[in-house]
């Protein structure tokens, strides 16, 4: 008796190559290796600011959501605390993790794509050594776990366009919701690529109700975010403005610069080729939607989101991917050019760990002004005990009605971590989530007051004196330093009056 067997049906009569499986050992050992090497420098220098909000939000008690993020962050910071300690080294280890996720999820993409051992290898270690996955992967901040649905949404909407099986809609869409508890940024992903499906197809893609299945799914999934949002008056809305209005114009001018550190100056040659070559090759047609998206949502970045080229990683992680496909049917055969493109990685790997991680001592970090993240990181412990002193130096009668008003989240998380021995008074901060929190009691009539702006002050108070300004202990450029220490008495009305004036949504300065 004959015997027949169910073979997919493709959305395209075009010739796609099958996906190849996954070459795990090559593959893992790669991951494995990422997360052993940031392990191993987690606990250089000290807390990025992004990682002591994090920790202080933890702390605080978690909610639903922030005014300038989702709820997740925190929670898995908390979470890391409460399993491997209240330490450096505990809250890097998700990080890590994500780090690793990538490259396992960006081999699975060339795997899609037709790449074999080589091409996978090659992309495993390319991503694991680029800038990008190795700072998200050091610092524990919102991109860090965004970068992974990034790579988990993609692979799933490559499936389904590739493999014509609508079942990878669904996987997208359960993707999309968990990655909003992260992110909102992720929505810029299935929209650019939907766009460019509309482009340049396969357009038969909306014929399946899968798709809007998917779409349904992402949004129950994320509606605590959505039901957040609306109660709160969309404070997101009000964030993105905040950043767009800080940093958006001289984020569109170093654009296309910062392209180039993003990944590295070895992986872009690889993605850039990945790009074009989506378009050229026959066998990529149904995955074109791929590069379409990615013009889309760089048009989108410039134009909306504040010009950060970070916003459009994701996509580059899919082209790199590409890329590495290319090169391996271009080595495929020839030692010469297999150690060339080896080598160029390897080289590249060697440049952006220099870069990405804390391998320079903290004394030289002034002579390298281009690590601003690094030096970001290094000497909270020093401001803390400056601002303690300050606040020390006040006579015993103003100690008694006196709080701490601090510039921004990175200063008011070092000194809830660094100050818990110092016997300091509440602290209080109008940036970002902090301002919910606020105003300080009215018995607050003296105020220890960190980098806020002298204008401001001084029409609050009656009274304002300089006593000292910060420095982190070491030679170093760091935002802080030279941030007056303000001690101000005498508020001019009610702080529920004055505390509006106080408030700034926008990242760390």
């Amino acid at each position: 008796m004959l015997t027949t067997t169910a073979v997919p049906v493709r959305t395209s009569a075009v010739d796609v190559p099958p996906a190849v499986p996954l070459y795990r050992r090559p593959v893992w050992t790669v991951a494995i290796a990422v997360a052993v090497l940031l392990l191993a420098f987690s606990g250089s220098y000290g807390y990025h600011p992004d990682e002591l909000y994090f920790r202080l939000l933890g702390e605080h008690g978690l909610d639903w959501g922030y005014v300038d993020q989702p709820a997740l962050l925190p929670l898995l910071v908390k979470g890391a605390t409460l399993v491997f300690g209240d330490s450096l080294w505990a809250i890097r280890v998700p990080a890590a993790l994500c780090a690793a996720a990538i490259v396992l999820l960006g081999s699975l993409i060339a795997a899609e794509l037709g790449g074999r051992r080589k091409a996978q290898t090659l992309t495993a270690f390319g991503l694991g050594t680029s800038t990008m996955v190795l700072a998200f992967g050091h610092w524990m901040l919102t991109s860090s776990v965004d970068t992974v649905a990034w790579c988990a949404v993609l692979l799933f909407m490559l499936r389904a366009l590739l493999r014509g099986d609508g079942r990878w809609w669904l996987a997208a869409g359960a993707a999309v919701g968990v990655a909003l508890f992260a992110k909102f940024i992720i929505l810029l992903l299935p929209v650019s690529i939907l766009v460019g499906v509309l482009l340049v197809g396969p357009r038969s893609a909306f014929r399946d109700r899968r798709l809007y299945l998917g779409m349904a799914l992402a949004l129950v999934i994320g509606s605590p975010n959505l039901i957040y949002q609306i109660v709160n008056d969309f404070p997101q809305l009000q964030m993105a403005e905040g950043l767009a209005e800080a940093d958006g114009t001289i984020n569109r001018q170093i654009f296309f610069i910062n392209l180039v550190f993003l990944f590295g100056p070895v992986q872009l040659l690889f993605w850039v080729t990945g790009l074009f070559k989506i378009f050229r090759e026959p066998r990529w047609r149904l995955a074109r939607a791929l590069g379409a998206g990615y013009f889309v949502a760089t048009a989108a970045a410039l134009m909306i989101e504040g010009g950060r080229s970070d916003y459009t990683g994701g996509f580059l992680m899919g082209l790199f991917a590409v890329g590495c496909v290319v090169a391996e049917r271009w080595t495929d055969g020839r030692k010469i050019r297999t150690t060339l493109v080896a080598g160029l990685l390897a080289l590249g790997g060697a440049l952006q760990i220099v870069l990405a991680l804390p391998v320079v001592p903290e004394r030289n970090l002034a002579d390298f002004p281009y690590f601003s993240m690094s030096s970001e990181s290094v000497g909270w412990p020093h401001v803390t005990r400056q601002i303690a002193d300050a606040y020390g130096d006040l006579p015993a009668a103003d100690r008694g009605r006196a709080v701490i008003l601090a510039e921004n989240f990175g200063e008011v998380g070092a000194l809830d971590k660094y100050g818990s021995d110092m016997d300091l008074p509440p602290v209080y901060s109008g940036h970002n989530q902090l301002h919910a929190w606020g105003p300080p009691p009215e018995s607050a009539t003296v105020v220890v007051s960190v980098g806020i702006d002298k204008k401001l002050l001084a029409r609050n108070f009656q009274s304002c004196q300089v006593v000292g300004k910060l420095d982190t202990g070491i030679k170093v450029i760091n935002p802080e330093v030279g941030k007056e220490i303000n001690i101000c008495r005498g508020p001019r009305t009610s702080w529920q009056s004055m505390w509006p004036e106080f408030r700034h949504y926008n990242a760390y300065l």
